[in-house]
């Protein structure tokens, strides 16, 4: 292991410790009488300090967020796939009703990972960094790159994108093109953190707070450069998707993609009602009778 790696195992050492003693974070949910509400207040902020420790991070002192129903007008000025915003250093807005979309699979989810935005901001010092690895870091935090985000990718994989992509499909700002960014950037996230160590996310942040550029920074605690990074995480996709190509039909791709991604829709859709359904029973059980 080279210097560097023994620096990040150090830092994993104490963010672990200090992670293990209870989380003194003061959480502040807007409006606290509501059962999304207590969903969100009993997070468990402990396990959740080590998640984030794990990637070089810690959980924010104060956090406050406000819960937002699709009634508020608040709600009618932002697209309705967007779930939560993250604005530093405090402060989450979650939209309840429209949890469940890509990629988040529950109301907690949303609320790890805009922590997880929070958290990788705070490193940085509020000093920028691209989207896409606030995006693969938070789904890295939050639930991992696991085998749905996997499948999802070697469907919508397509071409030889760079990061430059990712940041041309984020602006695009529709479902589909930020679906797709979320997978290649969680892809490209959890492969440098495979090869190079969880907490790099956490280093490369503190280079950037200390003045060091998004690139250089990266460079220097992976060896590599981003674009270069994202080829190499990207490879085994892009082989697939070739692969695929040449063996089945341009339509009979098309068609499977479109099937996939018509029952994903019919079951979101379905969760999405039952959710509603049990938090309205819920809020009936729990107002006050005249």
């Amino acid at each position: 292991m080279h210097v560097g790696g023994w620096l990040r195992a150090a830092l994993v050492t104490q963010l672990l410790t200090a992670n293990l003693a209870a989380t003194t974070t003061e959480l502040t949910v807007v409006p606290s009488s509501s059962v999304a509400a207590s969903r969100i207040e009993a997070v468990d902020l402990d396990r959740l300090g080590v998640n984030l420790a794990r990637a070089g991070l810690t959980v924010p002192p104060r956090i406050v967020v406000t819960l937002i129903p699709e009634s508020d007008a608040r709600a009618r000025s932002v697209p309705d796939w967007v779930v939560g915003l993250a604005f530093e250093p405090a402060d989450i807005v979650i939209f309840p009703e429209r949890v469940l979309s890509y990629p988040y699979d529950s109301l907690e989810s949303i609320f790890r990972h805009e922590v997880a935005h929070l958290a990788l901001s705070a490193r940085a010092g509020g000093r920028p960094m691209p989207r896409w690895f606030h995006e693969g870091l938070a789904v890295s935090v939050d639930a991992g790159w696991g085998v749905t985000g996997r499948l999802r990718l070697l469907l919508e994989m397509t071409g030889d994108p760079a990061t430059a992509d990712l940041a041309n499909l984020f602006a695009a700002n529709t479902e589909t093109t930020s679906a797709q960014a979320y997978g290649l950037s969680a892809a490209l996230v959890a492969d440098v953190q495979r090869r190079h160590g969880g907490a790099t996310p956490g280093a490369i942040a503190t280079r950037v707070a200390a003045g060091v550029p998004f690139a250089q920074a990266f460079q220097l605690e992976t060896g590599v450069t981003p674009d270069d990074a994202a080829r190499r995480a990207w490879a085994g996709y892009r082989r697939w998707t070739m692969w695929v190509s040449v063996a089945t039909s341009e339509a009979a791709i098309w068609g499977l993609i479109l099937a996939i991604s018509f029952g994903a829709f019919i079951a979101r859709a379905r969760k999405r009602a039952r959710r509603r359904g049990q938090w309205d029973d819920e809020d009936r059980v729990d107002m006050p009778s005249d």
